[in-house]
Order: structure tokens, then sequence, then C-alpha cells
């Protein structure tokens, strides 16, 4: 049967028919969905971890009990899995164990660029790379046959437009795999003596693995002219097709890693030009440049964001495809914000009042960053905020502790930054965390994590009481707020800081998106007590602006006026109620009171 899918929805398709029957997953954009899909399916258990490096281990756990097993993170999240990934490769697998990684180029949501196929050669296992949706299906299936073939977990690379692009695929059956567990100290057991006796084998794995790529379908040739042979994979893949058609030919590379000898060698020997196409680092360059070949690629391409169909035409030659119609009106830019009603909001008001420094951390709430609130400076990866405010607080003694503040999500505060908060409390630098508890995990499109009480599926799960745990960390200062409440996040942090001992600030309101969260009618503004001095603006609601209003002005001449005056969306207002206790005449109302 054929079907239109998303890439990440048929590589979980393939998960399915592969016979899976554990997945633990972080969630990260672009690789979220996989993981969404495949609890779809009753005869998967799917899970989310606390973060990538446990989902790993859980995954290799299904595996040593004998059952095909799949982790999926992005990119930025196989740097937390990296430890047991290169232990992984040294002691293989007992059923099949697959490890997604999504990468980002462009920077859609992401705080960098990098390339996984270095993971792959570093930690020497196999990598496959599909460009749509049918190869994303098949190489899933693939990739646990060379999981069980070669005793090794097999990482898929997808990327943001594979990942979230649309094509066929034509579905199979489900085909179940299990397998005995066997106690084996020798190969599980990673101490020296044993991992020393592993090595080798790792390396003659990679031997086998190099004669399988040179021969495996999914490296394949597209020969119709001698003039320019181009090697690519990926999306890249695609945009070559797309300018090219049939005027170059093509060596399609499915198996990143290993990349093959042979097969680039005998490519090369039948075309006059020869040019290497992929997005960000030049690893199969390299590759065919170590082999002795001329080659062209990095030097005509960037090594930065995305290729399109128009600049592989601009760089290569090809044809040029149609750069749509440009539009008589420019649009003014729309940069992302705080939802209307974001929890969020209230806190960093409090914090831009008081003049903070905020060290931050991923999430929705990064965009704190931005104006009019312009409160955080620094965000660098999952959980660091916590470890960069003890570092801060400790070389700038008295000057910073008083206004530097960590603030960092439930739900990463359950990835990484319970260590963070350990070594606080441990090393006794006075920081003050404020941990933002909106109750889900947002950015990535509401999963749970463990401090929401609910598991993948919504049901019931074990619930970790956040303020309880904060204090057996030894924390003894731990004080909850409601961000909507501007006098007690305000109060809350002028406390805090001033502490002389470690703290923590819970903000607790759930997000205003959710489903399960009820609001209060729209808020309204009375013109005749608004006096456009845009203090409601202050704190960046989407749901408020300023327009100009024709007033009846009572003078000798008994004309007409324009005045500003603040205005509010009724269909983006949730009622918070944020903007009425900045209004110094009070001229926000509830709907509710019109009759």
């Amino acid at each position: 049967m054929k079907e239109l899918m998303l890439g990440n929805k048929a590589l979980a398709r393939g998960l399915w028919e592969a016979g899976v029957k554990f997945v633990s997953s972080y969630p990260g954009t672009p690789s979220t969905e996989i993981t969404e899909e495949a609890v779809k399916f009753d005869d998967i258990y799917c899970e989310w971890a606390p973060n990538e490096k446990v989902a790993m281990e859980s995954a290799f756990g299904a595996s040593l009990a004998g059952r095909r097993a799949f982790c999926g993170q992005k990119h930025v999240g196989l740097n937390v899995a990296a430890d047991p990934l290169f232990t992984l490769s040294y002691t293989g697998v007992n059923a099949g164990l697959v490890v997604v990684v999504a990468d980002d180029a462009g920077m859609h949501s992401s705080q960098n660029e990098q390339d996984s196929r270095h993971y792959a050669i570093a930690a020497k296992v196999p990598m496959l790379e599909p460009s749509d949706s049918a190869e994303a299906l098949n190489f899933a299936k693939l990739a646990y046959k060379i999981s069980e073939e070669f005793d090794t977990p097999v990482l898929i690379k997808m990327c943001t437009r594979v990942a979230h692009s649309q094509s066929v695929v034509e579905t199979g059956e489900r085909v179940e795999i299990s397998k005995a567990y066997e106690k084996n100290i020798a190969k599980y057991v990673m101490m020296p003596g044993n991992a020393k006796k592993r090595h080798p084998i790792v390396e003659e794995r990679s031997r086998r693995l190099l004669e399988y790529a040179e021969k495996t379908p999914i490296n394949r040739i597209e020969f119709t002219t001698n003039e320019i042979g181009i090697i690519t994979s990926s999306t890249s893949y695609q945009y070559v097709k797309e300018v090219f058609g049939e005027s170059a030919s093509v060596l399609k590379l499915g198996m990143i890693n290993p990349l093959p000898v042979e097969l680039i060698k005998n490519f090369a020997a039948k075309v006059k030009r020869l040019v290497v196409v992929e997005e960000l680092d030049p690893i199969i360059e390299t590759h065919v440049k170590a082999l002795g070949l001329t080659v062209e690629g990095s030097k005509l391409l960037p090594r930065i964001d995305e290729f399109s169909q128009n600049l592989i035409a601009e760089r290569l030659g090809g044809r040029i495809q149609v750069s749509g119609v440009s539009l008589e009106e420019q649009i003014p830019a729309r940069p992302p914000v705080m939802c209307a009603g974001c929890p969020h909001r209230g806190l960093f008001y409090s914090l831009k009042k008081r003049k903070c420094t905020v060290l931050g951390d991923i999430g929705c709430y990064t965009l704190g960053a931005v104006p009019p609130l312009s409160t955080i400076e620094l965000t660098l990866c999952m959980g660091a905020s916590i470890g960069a405010t003890h570092g801060f607080n400790k070389m700038l003694g008295k000057d910073s502790e008083n206004k530097t503040v960590a603030v960092i999500g439930d739900s990463t505060f359950m990835h990484s930054g319970m260590t963070g908060l350990a070594n606080v409390a441990y090393n006794q630098s006075n920081s003050t965390v404020i941990i933002l508890d909106n109750s889900i995990t947002g950015m990535t499109g509401h999963q749970q994590n463990p401090s929401t009480g609910l598991n993948i599926k919504g049901d019931p799960a074990g619930k970790i009481d956040l303020e309880a745990l904060c204090r057996a960390m030894g924390i003894n200062r731990v004080r909850i707020v409601d961000p909507y409440d501007l006098k007690a996040c305000d109060t809350a942090i002028k406390e805090e800081l001033a502490a002389q001992e470690p703290s923590v600030i819970i903000s607790r309101r759930p997000c205003a998106l959710l489903k399960t969260v009820k609001h209060n009618p729209p808020l309204y503004v009375d013109k005749n007590k608004c006096i456009g001095c845009k203090s409601c603006m202050k704190i960046g609601c989407p749901a408020i602006s300023m327009r100009n209003e024709e007033l009846a002005i009572s003078n000798e001449k008994n004309n007409s006026s324009l005045h500003l005056k603040a205005v509010v969306d009724q269909t983006q207002c949730v009622g918070c109620g944020v903007c009425s206790q900045l209004c110094p005449k009070k001229a926000f109302a509830s709907t509710s009171e019109v009759k």
C-alpha cells in the first residue's frame, strides 16, 4: 500500500515493520515526531527519557534483553548520548539497536549547526542517510539487519528537510525478531582488560563494513554522462537531481559511514569533472581526496546553512530554478515571541525591573533574550545555566551574587539541570536558581517529562516533586511563586538574592497553550482611562498593541484629535492579568464585566 508520509512518520513506520519493541527518546526538533508516531503502534513500548544519555542506555538494555530497540534525538542530543555510544561500539549489541540523530542545517530550532557524521566516524559505527520518506522507512528496516549482522549499533542521520518533508512510501507488514539474553562478561563488561580485547573486534568489523559499503544497493551510480559526476547524499541528492536531471551522473550514497573506496574510484574514472555536494562539513570530499582523486566541493559550496536548488545551480552551472514571485509590499518581520499568557513573561519582567543578570537555558523561555524583555544574557546548552551561574558567582562574589540568577525550565532541569544544582549545593556558591515550571516540555510541542506525572501516552506516571528534590539535594531555601503575580515575583527575587545561601524559586504556572488549562475571559481597554503611556507594552505581549483612536475633545473649537491608546486582541488574550498590574490608570478590565 502506498501512502504520502512525512520523513519522521515514515521512519516510525519502518521501526514498526522491523519489529521494534522498545523506543526511548528525548524530544528535540527535528526528531520529535519519530517517537510521537511510534507510540501510536500498540506493539511498541515508547517513553520519553529524562535525557538522551538515559534514552540510549535504556535502548541498549532492551537490545541486551533480546528485543529490537530504538533511540532518537536531535544533533545536540547526541552530544549528551556520546558517552554510551562510543562504548556501545565496543560491546556491540544483542538484538538490533538503531539510533537516529536529526541534524538541523540552517539552525531552524537549534543553537549550533554541527555535522553528526563526525560521530559515526569517531565511534566507528555505520551510519545510513536517507534522502526521502521512502528511504527513511526502508533504511530503518535495513539498519536492524546491519546491526545484527555486524554486531553494532547503527546510526541513521536525518535532517530537517527529510524529517519534515512528505513523499510517497510503500508500507509493508511487521516482522518480529527476538533473541535470548546470554551472560557474556567479556563482551559487555567494559573494564580495561575486556575493552582492550574488544577494540580489535571493532577494527575487523570496520573492515567488513567497508566491504559491505562497496556492494550495498543503497550506494548506487546513476550514470548518464561523462561530462560531470556528482557524489552526494541525503537532501542534497534531491537538489542535484532537480537541478541537473539527466545532465549529470550521480553517485548517490545511502551509507555515509564507512564510505566506499572502489565504488568512488570507479565512478571518478568515468567522468571528466568530479564534484561533491554535501551540506556542512566536507566529509565525503575529504575521503575522496584521501583516495588521490581530484575533486571539487567545499571551495564552490558553503559550509554553513542549508543548500537549495538555486544555490546548486548558481555554483555548479545547472538549471536555475523558479525564484518565486516578489510581493509589491514589504512584509514586516515577525520574529518569534512568547505566546499571549505565557507564564514566563511576568517572571522575566520582574527580573528586568530588578536589573538582574540572567543566565538562561534551552527552551521557549530563551525568548526572554529578545526585546522588549531583553533579559537573558547567556544560552549555551541544556542545563548550562546553573553551572554557569555557579562559576560566575564564584569568581565575582558579592558583586554578582545579589543580582545574578539562573533560569531553567522544568524539563531542562530534569534533563541536565539537577547535576548543576548539586554542584551549587555541594560547593556552596551563593546562587539563586529559578525553575520555570510550566508543567510540560514546551518548545518541542508539549511532551511530558518526569515532573508532570504523565507518561508519553498521557497516562498517570511517576511524578518527581521538584520542591522535595531541591531540598534533598541540599537547598534549604525553596519557594514557589505564581508568575502571573508580579508583586509576589518581585518579592521572591528580592529576598532570595539577598539570602546568604543557595536558593531555588519555582515559578509555577502551566503553559497557556495546554488544552487542560482553563483561561479567564479576555481583557479590554477602557479608552477613557487609557493615557497611552505604553506601560503595558513593556511585557511584550502579542495580544496588546497601540493604535490611534479618534476622540472628541471639549475645547473652544470643539474639534477631534487622535490619541494613542492600548488595544487588546481578544482572539489572543487569555485574561492572565499581567498587563493590568502595570497600568497606572487601571484601564484594563475583563470582558466578563461588560453587560
